[in-house]
């Protein structure tokens, strides 16, 4: 939902209004980033975006501040920096309202709240930015609707809290997701927990709980496993030199796709030196690493199938999944920052857990390390269903 210049304006003068943070500068970027997770958590359930004006002071007044480029950027990447989970919908633009210079945030409420920053749930309760209780933290959560859930927040109607690794989930996953005094705090069940970080909906769990840590997560979503083949040649009709499809929960997943990169790695060497000086791997693990989890981030995990495949040949790696690039990203905008997530609770796991650093940089990053070793540039295979990265080995 847009907000016109005249209804901005109307909120900035509104000093009484619950959908409105104003702060004098940027300088106090935790302050920005509460006051986002705040709004996009909308506890009053306003139904309707809130608003930061950055460069207006608390009892707004303009503090004539300089809105630069640089600014508006930082505070757009506070988006997908991976503080604010799961990633909220907000816009960031330069305005003149009322006479004033400012740099206006529009957050939009969260369809799949509660929304967390560095692992606790802020909400606005008056003037006043407060932890959430947890009263207030279990009404964001029945706000969610079955309808507008992603895939993986969804119910697996037929599976019970038998088939999640409780284990895993209370010894990795919770102190990982929540900060370790609200755990103190709080001494919620293990339902509460659960609940808490959407992984279970009706006292189900949800597909992208089941994904993650459930103990037979291909009996519920069949195609969420990795098929990997090493082929002696440049033709799928070569001999296999080996085969093996890694199944499991997708954090056992992710340590096994990592080992695998690494025993297949080949080293090139000058042939000029000795055999113990070796120059350059033929890939980097590093840009490996970001094509497979980037599959596996945003894989269509509804519907298919098909697995997450990775297809090493002797003169190419090809690393696909089903589904095509999702919602606000583009061919255009590929690589370059643009994120959005088809399977946001699973994104919000790989995150939390250490398997992404900083949401929208994958791609930059994996493209930083081939150029590095001197790999050409990956060819990308854009289609609806699916997609494709094509590596090819150092030069």
């Amino acid at each position: 939902m847009s907000l016109t210049n005249e209804e901005l304006a109307a909120l900035l003068l509104d000093l009484e209004s619950d959908r409105v943070e104003r702060k004098a500068s940027a300088s106090d970027r935790s302050g920005i980033r509460r006051a986002i997770c705040t709004l996009a958590n909308d506890l009053p359930d306003h139904q309707a975006p809130g608003v930061i004006f950055v460069g207006v002071a608390n009892d707004g007044k303009c503090a004539d501040l300089a809105i630069t480029d640089e600014l508006l950027q930082n505070l757009a990447q506070m988006r997908g920096d991976g503080n604010i989970l799961p990633t909220p919908r907000i816009t960031v633009q330069k305005k003149t309202l009322n006479d004033c210079t400012l740099a206006v945030v529009v957050v939009e409420p969260a369809a799949n709240p509660p929304v967390r920053y560095q692992g606790r749930v802020w909400v606005r309760v008056g003037p006043s930015v407060q932890q959430a209780s947890a009263e207030e933290e279990r009404i964001l959560a029945e706000r969610r609707r079955g309808r507008d859930l992603s895939f993986d927040m969804r119910p697996v109607e037929e599976a019970t809290l038998e088939q999640l690794d409780l284990e895993f989930f209370k010894s990795q996953y919770l102190p990982s997701s929540v900060a370790p005094e609200v755990l103190e705090e709080n001494q919620r069940s293990i339902d509460q927990q659960l609940a808490s970080l959407r992984l279970i909906s009706n006292a189900h769990p949800t597909f992208g709980a089941v994904i993650l840590f459930g103990r037979d997560p291909q009996n519920y979503v069949p195609g969420s496993y990795v098929q990997f083949l090493r082929i002696d040649g440049a033709e799928l009709t070569d001999p296999i030199r080996d085969s093996k499809e890694l199944a499991g929960p997708l954090h056992e997943i992710l340590i096994q796709i990592e080992e695998l990169l690494k025993l297949n790695i080949d080293i090139a060497r000058d042939p000029k030196s000795s055999a113990r000086e070796m120059i350059k791997p033929a890939y980097p693990v590093a840009a490996l690493r970001q094509f497979t989890r980037n599959a596996l981030m945003h894989r269509n995990y509804e519907g298919t199938n098909a697995p997450t495949r990775v297809y090493w040949f002797s003169d190419r790696i090809e690393i696909s999944n089903p589904g095509g690039l999702f919602g606000q990203v583009n061919q255009g905008n590929f690589g370059q920052g643009a994120t959005d997530y088809r399977n946001p609770l699973v994104a919000e796991a790989m995150r939390n857990l250490g398997y992404v650093q900083r949401f929208g940089m994958g791609i930059p990053l994996a493209l930083k390390e081939l150029r590095g070793n001197g790999n050409p540039d990956p060819e990308f295979r854009f289609e609806p269903s699916s997609f494709l990265v094509i590596v090819r080995p150092a030069k």
